[in-house]
């Protein structure tokens, strides 16, 4: 077994973000170096391996804790995170409902075996065809807009198929008022009104948010603003059942303190286009996704009962969409170095073979805070001229000068050396795949995933493209 070479702190001015990993990944790196070599030689650079077992850790956290408050929870697994068909099955096979924004999505959920009555649909677009997919499978529909509305009033008018549309309405809290998204407080009472008069069409559920940002209180104010349009709806006659409050739960991808640390202490001299970017994820978040929802239940309103009381005394269904907080540690990428190159100044840069185009923060001004681990192959390993520490920033194939997995000047505690393998952690959550594509015509990256043994592969198929469907 050869040295693995984890980011660590080399001088006061090398700043480090050594990355958590979970327990599996970590013995995957430790005790399976040579499987990882192996299977870049079979399947290219970038790699994506994918351990979809530990997704069901996730899920007993967060399930632990809506149990510990007595509340009746439904968790919808937002397949959008992530294109790997392996976590979709997991979330399936582990009871979860999905959470589907497209007609593909939709597809691939029934074909992990997902009862589409278990499918809940979000979204601001649906077009005529993805509304009557969804009508004929029973799922849950987020309508978006009075527009929206109107759309499922004349596509359902004249159905002789007597299936009701499910739908719960998204609603557009005063914090987002600038949002393209939800219905907007003024809109609300008209739509009720329609569903109200359109009783023999819909089955009306409940109501929906969704807000960006990680901060508690957000969701906690747009909950108990919500509760006014629960009564308004009752007073219609309709039955409430659900409040489903969106995704985005905190995920912690490197220690607090440390993510912290480098926050305060960090420059534009860190970066080898002395660009500090002006934002980045919260990857040192405080609190993971359980203790987000812990401090959410117990929130209280102005009655002085939390939110948990009000959710059993209504007996109203908490209903949540976590797709980051559900792939955490679910995945790592594996990049082949191709060449590394002296540059002014000292340090280096790492090309790495394949697209680095899934590597996406940097092409948002800003950057994927975690360091990748260094697995050095044998030949490397073995040349103590290796053993000294460097800085470099890693750059993908292609002829874009802005082709970076990373502008930050990442230490080294020995130097990189071609065909050396970089190891990112946890690239699960948006991170593996939002931006692939073909250029320069190579191939998507390769994603394989691994049972609980990390021995048994398995080819883990992407979405399939729309052609696949006859879109």
């Amino acid at each position: 077994m050869t040295h693995i070479s984890r980011p660590g702190l080399l001088s006061a001015n090398d700043l480090s973000l050594p990355p958590i990993l979970h327990p599996q990944i970590s013995r995957l790196l430790d005790y399976h170096q040579e499987r990882l070599f192996h299977w870049v030689d079979c399947y290219g650079s970038p790699l994506n391996i994918v351990v979809p077992s530990i997704l069901n850790d996730n899920l007993s956290c967060l399930r632990n804790t809506i149990e510990h408050h007595a509340v009746s929870g439904k968790i919808f697994y937002a397949v959008k995170v992530n294109k790997s068909q392996s976590l979709v099955r997991e979330a399936v096979t582990a009871g979860l409902g999905i959470d589907v924004s497209s007609r593909y999505e939709l597809r691939d959920a029934l074909d992990a075996g997902c009862a589409g009555q278990e499918i809940c649909a979000s979204g601001p677009a649906k077009t005529p065809d993805f509304h009557k997919e969804l009508i004929d499978q029973q799922a849950l529909i987020s309508v978006d807009s009075r527009e929206e509305l109107e759309d499922l009033v004349r596509l359902l008018t004249g159905r002789d198929h007597g299936r009701k549309a499910r739908i719960i309405l998204r609603y557009r809290p005063d914090g987002a008022a600038k949002s393209r998204f939800g219905i907007a407080a003024q809109n609300m009472p008209s739509c009720l009104e329609i569903i109200a008069r359109h009783n023999d069409d819909f089955a009306f559920e409940g109501f929906h948010f969704h807000l960006g940002g990680y901060a508690p209180e957000t969701r906690i104010a747009a909950f108990w603003e919500l509760t006014r349009w629960v009564e308004a709806a009752r007073d219609l006659g309709l039955v409430v059942s659900m409040i489903d409050i969106g995704g985005g739960l905190p995920v912690r991808y490197v220690d607090a303190e440390i993510y912290d640390a480098f926050l305060a202490r960090q420059d534009a001299g860190h970066y080898r286009n002395a660009v500090l970017p002006a934002s980045f994820y919260p990857y040192g978040h405080k609190m993971d996704a359980a203790g987000w929802m812990e401090t959410f239940l117990s929130a209280k309103g102005e009655t002085d009962q939390t939110i948990a009381d009000y959710l059993r005394n209504q007996a109203i269904t908490l209903g949540i969409e976590p797709g980051r907080s559900l792939a955490d540690q679910t995945a790592i990428s594996v990049f082949r170095i191709s060449r590394v190159k002296e540059l002014e100044g000292g340090h280096h840069v790492i090309f790495v073979e394949g697209s680095s185009f899934s590597a996406c923060e940097t092409w948002f001004a800003s950057e994927f805070l975690i360091d990748p681990v260094l697995v050095p192959s044998r030949q490397s390993a073995a040349h103590r001229e290796n053993h000294r520490p460097t800085q470099a920033y890693l750059a993908g194939h292609s002829c874009l000068e802005e082709d970076v997995l990373s502008n930050r000047l990442i230490a080294f505690s020995r130097m990189p050396q071609t065909g050396d393998l970089l190891v990112y952690g946890n690239t699960a959550g948006y991170q593996m795949d939002l931006l692939e594509n073909e250029f320069h015509r190579v191939p998507m990256p390769c994603r394989i995933s691994l049972d609980a043994d990390l021995t048994s592969v398995h080819i883990d198929s992407a979405a399939r493209a729309a052609k696949t469907h006859g879109a």
